[in-house]
């Protein structure tokens, strides 16, 4: 078992400075995402497939438990490089959130370079290669096939993250994630129940459990109905010429 770790004074002062350097630019953080979403939901090839947009701006207190676990995580595992107010700006990516929802899964294989044509014209740049979160490991030549590189999660819910810069303001980092409404109910019950920090309740845990497992089956479901329009529409064209 892993010895837990104390972050000690100096430490947290310098994430409450880093926090507070954020909180100077987050208007600026909301500004940038707002337009990253007009241009995105503005674009005729994008708009047609999209069914719901939003953003946002993280909210400093999560921010501070974000830094704080991040620093268990390099005292303890390893893992990450030390944050300060100096690289705050690098080091996290989803300062400023944008999320495009869609029905089916297969409806990325449209989105996907639709995303990048708008993000060509208006002069934004990917700070990093796209990722995709999945859970579904037959879904992963499908991603790869675009070019999108995926990371396996337990969490059971698909999640594809580019991290955008703009021309204008090229330091401040928008996270752009697309998933399907089905992944985003998930997503939404456990933001509000399980993070920043975990909830104590086992009961609860076990309840997020189910309801990843009954929202990746709802996923499943509606990329099998939509395959199976498509057949049924190919057949009948084929009925039509004999």
């Amino acid at each position: 078992m892993t010895k837990p770790v104390s972050i000690g004074a100096a430490r947290k002062a310098e994430f409450r400075a880093a926090v507070s350097y954020y909180e100077t630019l987050r208007t600026d953080f909301d500004n940038v995402a707002q337009i990253l979403l007009m241009h995105l939901t503005g674009d005729r090839r994008l708009a047609k497939f999209i069914h719901s947009s939003k953003y946002r701006t993280k909210d400093p207190d999560h921010l501070m438990d974000k830094l704080l676990r991040k620093e268990t995580e390099r005292l303890t595992e390893k893992r990450g490089r030390k944050i300060t107010q100096k690289n705050l700006l690098k080091e996290v990516d989803d300062l400023a959130g944008v999320r495009l929802l869609h029905l089916h899964t297969k409806q990325s294989a449209d989105i996907h370079p639709a995303i990048l044509a708008v993000l060509e014209t208006n002069k934004y740049s990917l700070a990093k290669k796209p990722v995709v979160y999945i859970w579904d490991i037959e879904n992963r030549d499908f991603f790869k096939s675009m070019g999108i590189r995926s990371i396996e999660r337990p969490e059971m819910y698909t999640s594809v993250h580019y991290v955008i810069t703009s021309a204008q303001r090229p330091e401040l980092r928008i996270e752009l994630q697309l998933r399907t409404l089905m992944e985003e109910v998930w997503g939404e019950v456990s933001h509000v129940i399980d993070y920043p920090k975990r909830t104590r309740s086992v009961a609860c845990r076990e309840q997020l459990k189910a309801l990843a497992r009954l929202t990746s089956g709802c996923t499943r479901l509606v990329d099998s109905i939509f395959s199976s329009q498509w057949e049924h529409v190919d057949f009948q064209a084929k009925l039509k010429k004999k």
